[in-house]
Order: structure tokens, then sequence, then C-alpha cells
């Protein structure tokens, strides 16, 4: 892809490999996690290279420079090449909150658990014997 030609946000993150569809990269950038100096960037936001975007894709931080255009995905031995991760190594052990932690729910119309379904499930929680 030649330097003058326009390349979107919402495709460059995709071709990259930081979203796995586009329209995940697109509801990124409406939803505000996709920053440019600070500012939210909508989906046909023009990539140039040397710029720098702060993504936020769940509990994850990437801060990702832009080295090079890539139109369409490829590999992701390839795609490391069109961009540098300037992610700081996170070396402390992530806690997950209670706004994170897995809800336990029951398919509709199974009924009642069983008393062996209870303590399993009363063994999962941690508040078994």
């Amino acid at each position: 892809m030649s330097e003058n030609e326009k390349l979107r946000i919402d495709k460059y993150l995709w071709a990259i490999r930081i979203f796995k569809t586009r329209s995940l990269a697109t509801e990124a950038c409406k939803g505000g996690k996709v920053k440019l100096d600070g500012n939210n960037l909508k989906p046909a936001h023009v990539v140039k290279v040397g710029d720098t975007y702060h993504i936020q894709k769940g509990i994850d931080k990437k801060i990702v420079k832009v080295t090079g255009l890539l139109e369409n995905r490829v590999d992701a031995k390839t795609a490391v090449l069109y961009y540098e991760d300037l992610s700081p190594v996170n070396t402390e052990p992530r806690h997950m909150s209670v706004f994170t932690s897995p809800v336990f729910t029951r398919a509709r119309g199974t009924g009642r658990p069983t008393k062996r379904e209870r303590r399993d499930l009363d063994n999962l929680r941690g508040s078994g014997d």
C-alpha cells in the first residue's frame, strides 16, 4: 500500500489483528476505546505512519505505534511488521474484581439443581467443607 492512500483506523486495527472482526474494531472506536493523543477517534479516522494509538480491549491496554499501513488481514507473523507494541509489561498478577468474576447461571427449564450439583457449586464457590 502506498503512503498517499487513505486507511481507516477500524480497518487497520482489524488488519493487524488487534480485533478479531472489523465490526468489533468499529464498536471500540465508537465506544471511546481507541485514542490518539487523549482524543477519542471515529472509525473513519485516517491512519498515518508514526502515530501512536492507545487501545483498551477489555481489561487489557495496548499502546501501538504505526510502522506501516496494512489494508488486508494477514497472518500474525506478518502483521507484527506493521506496528510496534509499546505497551508496558505488566509483571504484577491481575486480580479479578467483583465485576469480572464469573456468574453462575443455569439453563432455563432445567429445574432446581440436584443435591450433587449443589455440592459441586458450593465447592466451586469455596463455601463447601
